[in-house]
């Protein structure tokens, strides 16, 4: 089978994609920031986000401080994860390097606004620190974290960034539900964000499907293990970034927690990072359908039993 009957490029979809780029194209002085600086006194992450409902016994000012620490931690890990989607759009836009060129500026179009958006949330991270108590930690390294994922498959690594890119809208949708008093600087974030994720999710698409087209069976069934890999090692990020935060929110709450309240913080801390960082996004419909597409029954079987472990602590 030839190369050029299998991996058809829909030159027409990429054509789109740079289209929307080139008209909602924001920049992050102009559009996002416009000069404000944040309002300690609102949530910066949604409820939905946050799951600060599961901690009842906070009182409002808790409950604000506690949204506040996850929106620092969100900004960190997109800064994190936006590095190694930025390195792996620029290598996977070598195949178009000589062929389709509206191909090839979408995805330079997409490294462009990947690295935008690292440089975004890098920013909000400086503008959040003056105003929060001090002893927050940024646990992961992103140079190292990104070395670690580049080192999987392409297939596996295009699975995990088509999941991220769907969970960052899937957040924008939390931001706008019915609780609408986070900080308006925030809710910027989320939108504009979203906007640009919406157009990379596509190309992300089209590119996993298309590496998909270059594997035999033995391949795509190495992939899948690799691909639960990255997953287990988000999840040690989340795990060790979630006991950093509940730590410092404990510390910093101004207030005595006793054991049981203590427990509990520490659990839905990371309940809400294995939330927003893995479960939002393996469990849109758009994700199950493109993988389904993939794979096969056992090893979908082994993508789940994977996931049992970090969905089930959810409720």
């Amino acid at each position: 089978m030839s190369h050029v009957t299998r991996h058809s490029i829909d030159t027409t979809r990429y054509a789109k994609c740079v289209e929307v780029s080139k008209r909602i194209r924001w920049d992050t002085d102009r559009d996002v920031i416009r000069g404000r600086q944040f309002d300690f006194g609102k949530t910066f992450l949604p409820d939905g986000l946050s799951k600060v409902a599961r901690l009842p016994f906070l009182g409002a000012e808790d409950r604000r401080l506690y949204s506040q620490v996850q929106g620092r931690t969100y900004a960190n890990m997109f800064a994190l994860v936006e590095r190694f989607i930025g390195a792996k759009a620029l290598e996977v836009s070598r195949s178009h390097w000589l062929g389709d060129q509206v191909a090839l500026e979408a995805l330079v179009r997409l490294t462009d606004e990947e690295l935008k958006h690292q440089e975004m949330f890098r920013r909000l991270e400086t503008m959040m620190a003056p105003g929060m108590p001090t002893g927050y930690r940024f646990v992961p390294q992103p140079n190292d974290v990104a070395q670690a994922v580049l080192a999987a498959s392409t297939w596996a690594v295009l699975a995990l960034v088509f999941d991220i890119e769907l969970f960052s809208q899937a957040h924008y949708r939390s931001s706008i539900e019915g609780q609408s008093q986070i900080d308006p600087l925030w809710k910027d974030v989320f939108l504009f964000h979203w906007k640009e994720e919406s157009q990379h999710a596509i190309v992300d698409e089209m590119e996993w499907l298309r590496e998909d087209e270059r594997l035999d069976a033995a391949q795509r069934d190495q992939a899948v293990g690799e691909l639960i890999g990255l997953v287990g090692a988000v999840d040690g990020i989340v795990q060790v970034q979630a006991e950093a935060d509940a730590q410092y929110f404990t510390q910093a709450a101004g207030r005595a927690f006793d054991g049981a309240q203590t427990q509990a913080i520490h659990r839905a801390m990371l309940e809400a990072y294995r939330w927003q960082y893995i479960v939002s996004g393996v469990q849109d419909p758009r994700f199950l359908e493109v993988l389904g597409s993939m794979i096969n029954a056992e090893q979908a079987a082994r993508i789940n039993a994977a996931l049992a472990p970090i969905v089930g602590t959810l409720h």
